[in-house]
Order: C-alpha cells, then sequence, then structure tokens
C-alpha cells in the first residue's frame, strides 16, 4: 500500500508540529470561530507521500497498465498498480479513479481501501476519507495503518483530538512495536504534552 510511507513520516519532526498546530489551534479558538475544514487541511500537514518529489510517471508502463486493465476487466491488480503509480505521481485525483475502480472489484482489501482514504485527503476531502477508512475498519478492524491514518485525518482534517487519540490508543494496543505502533505512541505523546486529558492512555485493564 502506498500509504505506508505516511507511518515513517508522522514518526519523525511532524510531531513537532503536530503539537505547535495544537496549540496555535487552541489560541485561534480562543481567539475567534475556527477556521473552516478545508482551510485547515491545507495548513496542516498531510498524511504524507513520505518522499521529497512527486515520482514521475513512465508513459510506457502506465500505457502498459492501461491495457492490461482494459483487457482483464475483471482483475483489481492492474487498477491497484495504476492507482499506485498515479499516487506516487502526486496525481490523486486520477489516483482515486483507478483505485475507486480497484475496490468495486475487490472491495474488502483494506490495504486498497486505505490508499483511497488517503488519496481522499490529499484531495481536501477528509469527511470521505474517515468514510473510506471505517470501510477499511469494517474488513479489517485491526488494520493498524487505517487506525493511524483516521488518527491523522481526525486530529488534523477534523480537530477532533479526542477521537484522534482513540483511534493511536488502538494502534498501540494491537501492535506497540511494530512502526505504527511507535508512531502512535509518539503522536500520543504530542497530544499529552499539549493536552493531557486527550493524549493520556487509558487505564490499564478497561476499555
Amino acid at each position: 500500500m502506498r500509504a505506508e510511507a505516511l507511518v515513517f513520516a508522522v514518526a519523525g519532526t511532524l510531531f513537532g508540529l503536530i503539537v505547535g498546530w495544537m496549540l496555535g489551534s487552541q489560541q485561534a479558538r480562543s481567539a475567534g470561530p475556527a477556521p473552516a475544514p478545508t482551510a485547515q487541511v491545507a495548513q496542516a500537514p498531510p498524511p504524507a507521500s513520505g518522499a521529497t518529489q512527486a515520482a514521475r510517471v513512465d508513459p510506457a508502463r502506465l500505457q502498459e497498465l492501461r491495457t492490461l486493465a482494459e483487457q482483464n476487466p475483471t482483475d483489481p491488480a492492474p487498477r491497484v498498480q495504476l492507482g499506485n503509480m498515479l499516487f506516487d505521481a502526486e496525481q490523486y485525483t486520477d489516483a482515486i479513479t483507478w483505485y475507486e475502480s480497484a475496490l468495486a472489484l475487490n472491495p474488502k482489501d483494506p490495504d486498497v481501501s486505505t490508499d483511497l482514504g488517503v488519496a481522499y485527503y490529499y484531495t481536501n476531502q477528509p469527511d470521505r476519507a474517515i468514510s473510506q477508512f471505517e470501510l477499511s475498519l469494517a474488513n479489517d478492524p485491526k488494520h493498524t495503518k487505517t487506525l493511524l491514518n483516521l488518527g491523522i485525518v481526525k486530529a488534523f482534517g477534523k480537530q477532533d483530538l479526542t477521537a484522534a487519540a482513540q483511534a493511536w490508543q488502538q494502534v498501540v494496543a494491537l501492535a506497540p512495536d511494530s512502526p505504527e505502533g511507535q508512531a502512535a505512541k509518539k503522536a500520543l505523546e504530542g497530544l499529552q504534552g499539549a493536552h493531557p486529558a486527550v493524549g493520556s492512555p487509558p487505564p490499564s485493564g478497561g476499555q
């Protein structure tokens, strides 16, 4: 899945930005109404592509995959590959088209579903992103990359820090030593530093 790079981006310096953004957000709210969610998406760090430059699309490979997709109308694989290629090139609207086509053929693939959700977020559609992540989790409730992404979009796309913390706590509970678990721990530490009541882990033994 293309969103794997998100885990490592979030685990780095982004957490300093998370804390700074949260503090700035709180100050803005005390001074007046919060900005519209789309404006926050543009200002806040997005889930991240994990690269400093968009990948170049190989026209020959692009045409080859399109031909494969046309010749194999029931095979999601070339559609997923097209979505991945275009996602890496930061052509998110086109990537969405191919991810949606792949999911129409294999709707229970949580990796593709989550990549689609990230692409929605990149196109300033946080509500669609969250809905897509919920579909991913309906098929795989323990899909940690989905939960990590859900927390990021809840925090930055919807300014819902409580929901973000809940998603990240689930990641830590499911896979504490995984890259996703480590990233979620750092996210929770950032939340706790700025808002202790929000970022604190749940009591041990409780639900």
